[in-house]
């Protein structure tokens, strides 16, 4: 039996709220905005800047460029726990707080280790392992249980008001942490400043701990709906049904292609921190105003992107974006011009927003609710898959050629190459999405070859015409879906 946790297994709200659920609503609306804006600031105070902290500690560009993605293969294998913890605990809230909680505390030996000027390599690993572990082992847990909180009439208008709230966050918190390293720097004291940014960071996540433990929880899962199965078996079982069905059925092309394209991505990614600080020598402003540009810039464009997406289709959206991305690395050859390289990244967050909304219009749309749950968490392991594959393929090169300019040229170079492998996948992919809704990101981690890491808030996605739970519950339009869109 299946071991994956979905929405379908709790109880749901009415559309909407009783007159004795309108103050409790109320309070859970609020509470779950604090937590979005305090989980966003950690993200832009603290894991956000790990690679640079190692190379502050004088760690090699090897183990700062892996520390930005092997560790994730924890969390995203983490996820396949959550369902046996929840029907255990009797409750997403207190396994989703506890998990908040313990990714906050793993900030604590950060801060400490920036405090001494030293910590092992291995230990750094382990931390960074525990943070993505804990913080995405809440994924599937907190979707489930926020779709028992927002009533279905209100979750496009609500979501696109706290998605924008948790973007300001992560600028804030990007933008304060970039500013205190320069003066940092300045002064002498960086490390310093990296210790204040990890207890910056734990002390947001707490917040967002205490935030989530506020929220009430009408519907706890009974055990008798609590997936189970038979331990690690059973999950793995579950895991690989749903990656056979999803990639031999409709929507096996796009995912050949998203994962064959991570990992062209992924072999120069992890390294772009390294060489922008170890080998063009920028100061921290510069770095950070780098990323704040690629994130800005793929914030902004989005509701244009929603519009043409709505006009021409999300498969020539896809198009569009994939183009855009291809080139990206090998743009880097070209000049070391700080002003350059901000309108390289400036093009490369248009270019990343509009891959990643048609991937989302192309994929998750198109699943039924009740199984989004679970393919997001498959998905969230095969993705992390293909980042450490692709991580080590330029570990690999690094290794052997050294950690030189050159070779991080060729590493740019050669995943410009690899990205247009999985161009071939696109031909003839069909457009099967009819209707766009304004569809919530949770943003994971802030990225230079990227801009931002993020994953769909599910609740905030449509019903599928054709689910039998969509026929009684109202719509957004077409048209005010793409104007809500504010991702």
């Amino acid at each position: 039996m299946t071991t994956v946790l979905t929405p379908s297994s709790l109880p749901t709200l009415a559309d909407a709220p009783q007159p004795d659920r309108a103050d409790t609503l109320r309070s859970d609306l609020a509470a779950m905005t604090l937590d979005g804006v305090s989980f966003s600031v950690m993200v832009g105070l603290g894991e956000t800047y790990l690679a640079a902290f190692l190379l502050a500690l004088g760690k090699s560009e090897l183990a700062a460029g892996l520390v930005g993605t092997l560790p994730m293969l924890a969390g995203a294998v983490l996820q396949f726990v959550t369902p046996r913890a929840v029907a255990r605990l009797g409750s997403c809230r207190r396994w989703v707080v506890w998990c908040a909680t313990v990714q906050a505390l793993s900030f604590l030996p950060l801060a400490l280790a920036a405090w001494a000027g030293a910590i092992p390599t291995p230990v750094v690993f382990l931390i960074a392992a525990v943070y993505w572990g804990t913080g995405m082992a809440t994924g599937p847990a907190w979707n489930a249980w926020v779709e028992t909180l927002v009533p279905v009439h209100i979750r496009a208008r609500y979501f696109a008001r706290r998605t924008r709230a948790a973007q300001i966050g992560v600028f804030a918190g990007l933008v304060g942490a970039g500013v205190a390293l320069q003066t940092g720097r300045s002064e002498g004291h960086v490390l310093t400043v990296f210790a204040a940014m990890f207890v910056g960071a734990m002390l947001a996540r707490l917040f967002s701990a205490a935030c989530l433990a506020r929220q009430s929880e009408p519907h706890p899962p009974q055990r008798r709906h609590a997936p189970h199965g038979d331990g690690v078996r059973g999950t793995a079982s579950a895991a690989l049904a749903l990656i056979s069905r999803h990639f031999t059925g409709p929507n096996g092309r796009l995912l050949r292609y998203l994962l064959l394209m991570q990992i062209g991505v992924q072999i120069a990614g992890p390294y772009f921190t390294c060489y922008m600080l170890e080998h063009l020598h920028l100061s921290y402003g510069q770095y950070v105003g780098l990323l704040s540009m690629s994130f800005v810039s793929k914030i902004a464009v989005l509701p244009a992107l929603g519009s043409f997406a709505r006009r021409a289709g999300a498969r020539r959206l896809l198009w569009l974006g994939a183009v855009g991305v291809v080139p990206l690395p090998a743009l880097w050859l070209v000049s070391d011009s700080f002003w350059y390289l901000l309108a390289v990244q400036m093009i490369g967050g248009l270019a990343w927003a509009a891959h990643e909304l048609a991937m989302l219009l192309l994929f998750f749309e198109t699943i039924p609710r009740q199984e989004r749950t679970g393919v997001l968490t498959v998905f969230n392991f095969a993705n992390a898959a293909a980042m450490a594959a692709g991580t080590l393929v330029g570990a690999a090169l690094l290794g052997a050629l050294g950690e030189e300019r050159g070779t991080y040229l060729l590493l740019f170079a050669l995943s410009a190459a690899a990205r247009t492998v999985p161009l071939a996948f696109l031909v003839r992919l069909p457009e099967r999405v009819a209707a766009f809704a304004p569809i919530a990101m949770r943003i994971l981690a802030v990225r230079p070859s990227s801009g931002s890491m993020e994953r769909p808030v599910l609740p905030s996605i449509p019903e599928l015409p054709h689910e039998p739970e969509a026929e009684s519950q109202p719509r957004e339009s077409d048209a005010t879906g793409i104007r809500e869109r504010r991702l």
